[in-house]
């Protein structure tokens, strides 16, 4: 399995276990799925109504995003201009880490240009974004932003390609 980490956090982000599929050679998309967490039922071998308080427990579920739970994303919000700013930002470091990392001029240039043009699609639907930092929630990481598909059922995240190391487990 590989697991995909923030460039400038160290964060983790997403993993191969979800199918990625990139677009327009700037981002990574993956669907998502809806989870319920919480309100486990363990059976102890007891009877509850013969104990006492075995009626009392915590039924607390609560319906989760997957990829945000598991990578313990953390919901953020920005308005238009403040995320514009945060992504000019983001950007300049993402190649300032590729170039540390010896990327080539050639990758460099294909970020920008593709970074770019996605930036765009991302300004004209802005409103349709839910935004997620990572763990660390360090303010100059990756914004991780999600979205619905068509079907507005089927969650899907959308992460910067070129913001992400591999870490094999």
């Amino acid at each position: 399995m590989i697991i995909y980490k923030d460039l400038i956090t160290g964060d983790e982000i997403v993993s191969d276990s979800y199918d990625l599929k990139e677009v327009d050679g700037a981002v990574y998309e993956a669907d998502c799925k809806k989870i319920t967490i919480g309100g486990e039922d363990f059976d102890v071998g007891g009877n509850p109504s013969a104990e006492e308080g075995g009626e009392d427990v915590d039924d607390t579920k609560e319906t989760v995003i997957d990829i945000v739970h598991s990578f313990r994303l953390n919901s953020t919000s920005f308005d238009k201009k403040s995320y514009l700013t945060h992504l000019k930002g983001y950007m300049k470091q993402v190649k300032e880490g590729l170039k540390k990392n010896g990327a080539s001029d050639e990758t460099i240039t294909e970020f920008e240009k593709n970074a770019q043009g996605y930036a765009k699609k991302i300004v004209s639907n802005f409103k349709d974004y839910e935004f997620f930092t990572g763990e660390s929630m360090d303010p100059d990481g990756m914004i991780v932003l999600l979205n619905y598909r068509e079907d507005g059922i089927t969650p899907f995240v959308t992460v910067w390609k070129h913001g992400l190391t591999e870490m094999k487990v």
